[in-house]
Protein backbone atom coordinates (compact mmCIF):
# COMPACT_ATOMS: atom_id res chain seq x y z
CA UNK A 1 0.00 0.00 0.00
CA UNK A 2 1.27 3.48 -0.86
CA UNK A 3 0.64 6.42 1.40
CA UNK A 4 0.75 9.96 0.04
CA UNK A 5 0.71 12.74 2.64
CA UNK A 6 -0.65 16.24 1.89
CA UNK A 7 2.05 18.86 2.30
CA UNK A 8 2.05 22.65 1.92
CA UNK A 9 4.63 24.31 -0.32
CA UNK A 10 6.49 26.88 1.77
CA UNK A 11 9.46 27.67 -0.49
CA UNK A 12 10.44 27.24 -4.15
CA UNK A 13 14.08 26.14 -4.46
CA UNK A 14 14.40 25.80 -8.24
CA UNK A 15 12.49 24.47 -11.27
CA UNK A 16 12.25 20.94 -9.87
CA UNK A 17 12.42 21.18 -6.07
CA UNK A 18 10.44 22.83 -3.31
CA UNK A 19 10.42 22.87 0.48
CA UNK A 20 7.17 21.57 1.97
CA UNK A 21 5.70 21.44 5.44
CA UNK A 22 4.33 17.98 6.22
CA UNK A 23 2.51 18.02 9.55
CA UNK A 24 5.18 20.28 11.05
CA UNK A 25 8.20 18.65 9.38
CA UNK A 26 9.95 20.55 6.63
CA UNK A 27 11.65 18.71 3.79
CA UNK A 28 12.92 19.03 0.26
CA UNK A 29 10.68 17.45 -2.39
CA UNK A 30 11.09 16.89 -6.10
CA UNK A 31 8.39 18.23 -8.43
CA UNK A 32 9.83 16.50 -11.50
CA UNK A 33 6.76 14.27 -11.88
CA UNK A 34 4.29 17.18 -12.03
CA UNK A 35 3.26 18.63 -15.37
CA UNK A 36 2.31 22.01 -13.93
CA UNK A 37 4.27 24.58 -11.97
CA UNK A 38 3.67 24.84 -8.22
CA UNK A 39 3.38 27.96 -6.08
CA UNK A 40 3.98 28.76 -2.42
CA UNK A 41 0.84 28.01 -0.43
CA UNK A 42 -0.38 25.16 -2.64
CA UNK A 43 -0.79 21.62 -1.38
CA UNK A 44 0.83 18.56 -2.90
CA UNK A 45 0.49 14.85 -2.29
CA UNK A 46 3.98 13.59 -1.43
CA UNK A 47 5.25 10.02 -1.66
CA UNK A 48 8.89 9.05 -0.97
CA UNK A 49 10.21 12.53 -1.72
CA UNK A 50 8.25 13.16 -4.91
CA UNK A 51 5.20 15.34 -5.44
CA UNK A 52 2.60 13.10 -7.09
CA UNK A 53 -0.15 15.69 -7.66
CA UNK A 54 -1.62 18.99 -6.50
CA UNK A 55 -4.71 18.94 -4.31
CA UNK A 56 -6.95 21.74 -3.11
CA UNK A 57 -6.70 23.07 0.43
CA UNK A 58 -10.06 21.65 1.55
CA UNK A 59 -9.08 18.12 0.51
CA UNK A 60 -5.64 18.53 2.13
CA UNK A 61 -7.18 19.66 5.44
CA UNK A 62 -9.61 16.72 5.46
CA UNK A 63 -6.78 14.24 4.85
CA UNK A 64 -4.50 15.84 7.46
CA UNK A 65 -7.36 15.71 9.95
CA UNK A 66 -7.64 11.96 9.40
CA UNK A 67 -3.88 11.50 9.84
CA UNK A 68 -4.03 13.44 13.13
CA UNK A 69 -6.99 11.35 14.29
CA UNK A 70 -5.05 8.13 13.59
CA UNK A 71 -1.97 9.53 15.36
CA UNK A 72 -4.06 10.46 18.43
CA UNK A 73 -5.61 6.98 18.61
CA UNK A 74 -2.19 5.34 18.30
CA UNK A 75 -0.84 7.48 21.16
CA UNK A 76 -3.74 6.42 23.40
CA UNK A 77 -2.99 2.69 23.07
Amino acid sequence: MCLAIPSKVIEIKDDSTVIVDTMGSKRLVSTMLLEERVNVGEYLLIHVGYAMQKIDEKEAMESLGLFKEIENKMNMG
